[in-house]
């Protein structure tokens, strides 16, 4: 067996990765939050929102796994990314949280980007 059939497609990884990533967001918005410290409630609404915007992407991701669905999606993470970093700039409050959404978007944004260098679809 080569290690290619042992092993799911880094595109999987990715789509079921977010979709789960997500499905967390969404429904238990908290945990996430706990290390971070106690969450308000425009924290835990913003998280389900962007679990949300997760689930979309990844059906998207998964509905057309093509380089340039790929390579799309990575770019909005690293525009999110860029905001979250740009939140931890002007709001010290919300620095913490906003540090760690943007290197999970950033962490998100690199495998999209190592998927669409894949070429997507095998």
């Amino acid at each position: 067996m080569t290690r290619r059939s042992v092993e799911p497609p880094l595109r999987h990884v990715l789509v079921v990765g977010r979709l789960a990533w997500g499905g967390l967001l969404l429904l238990a918005p908290g945990l996430p939050l706990r290390p971070l410290g106690p969450g308000t409630a425009t924290a835990v609404g913003t998280l389900r929102v962007l679990g949300a915007r997760h689930i979309v992407q990844a059906a998207a991701t998964g509905a057309r796994p093509t380089p340039r669905v790929f390579a799309a999606g990575a770019a909005v993470d690293a525009i999110h990314s860029l905001t979250a970093l740009a939140l931890a700039a002007v709001d010290r409050r919300q620095r913490p949280a906003a540090l760690a959404n943007a290197v999970v978007a950033a962490g998100w944004a690199a495998l999209g980007v190592a998927v669409a260098r894949q070429g997507g679809t095998p």
